[in-house]
Formats: structure tokens, sequence, C-alpha cells
């Protein structure tokens, strides 16, 4: 038994770059960049090191979530590992990407000093909703709704 599964936290790149397969299925390119903190050994300090990570996120989803995500903004991955390698230009290629299953956009709300997160992207719009609501959606209005609150403390039965 072999276990692939993968959960990254970083900040976007670049802005999500949507194409389509010649079948029309949608595919949601991006990059994100994860931190690796280590201790610089002639000067003692800790410092961030940035890894790259391509992502690709496929179907309607990757559709509707490419309306919210915009350079910058820090998400949250869970996903899975998938190796290609191709020939360009007579030079042999390859890449190592997560294919992503869940995403979330993490923000701060006023007052706190870490980021936390918040809900999905696809929750953000009931799924039957999702193709009818999205193109109307901004990056602006994607997190302003992940930063108004779902649940108040009064509505908690216990």
């Amino acid at each position: 038994m072999s276990i692939n599964r993968v959960i990254i936290s970083g900040n976007l790149t670049r802005d999500p770059e949507l194409r389509q397969t010649a079948g029309g299925l949608p595919v949601l390119g991006f990059g994100v960049a994860v931190n690796d903190r280590r201790k610089n050994n002639q000067t003692g300090e800790w410092e961030d090191y940035p890894n790259f990570v391509d992502c690709t996120m496929f179907g309607t989803r990757a559709e509707a979530v490419s309306r919210f995500l915009a350079k910058g903004m820090k998400v949250a991955i869970d996903g899975r590992l998938r190796y290609s390698s191709w020939e360009k230009d007579g030079q042999r290629r390859s890449k190592l990407e997560v294919i992503v299953d869940e995403i979330e956009v993490m923000v701060r709300r006023e007052g706190q000093t870490q980021a936390q997160p918040q809900q999905s992207l696809a929750d953000t719009v009931p799924m039957q909703q999702q193709a009818q609501a999205a193109p109307q959606w901004s990056a602006q209005a994607a997190y302003a709704a992940a930063t108004q609150p779902e649940l108040y403390d009064e509505e908690v039965p216990f």
C-alpha cells in the first residue's frame, strides 16, 4: 500500500491561468510559494528559503475557483503529487506538481496577527450554483465573503 497525499500552505506566486483540454475540460494552473525555515550556519540566524510548487486543478470547480484566486493570496491546499516528463527542443524535461483536491483561502480578520483557515472556496457558493454565480465574483468578493463569520456563538446548540 502507498499513500500519495500533500498538504501545503503558502502564497500564490502568480494569477491562476485557466485553460481547457481538447475535450473541453477546464484546467487551472497556479504556483504556490512555501517557505522552508533553516538556520544559517554562518550567522546563526533562522532564515526562510522559498520553495515554489506548481499546482493544477481540474473540472468545473477549477473554473469557479479561478475567479476567486489572485497573486499573493495565502492558500491551504490538499492534493496529491504527480510526476510528468516530456521532451522539448530535444531536451528531456520533467516536473513534480500537486494535483489539487481541496483549496482554502487563508485570510486575516481584524485584530488577528496570524492567518486563520477560513471556509473552502467550494463552500462559498453551493455546488449547484457555482457555475451560475462564479462569473459574477472576483478575488475581492471572495476575500470579503471569506472574512464574514459563518456562525455566531449564540447559534451553537451547546
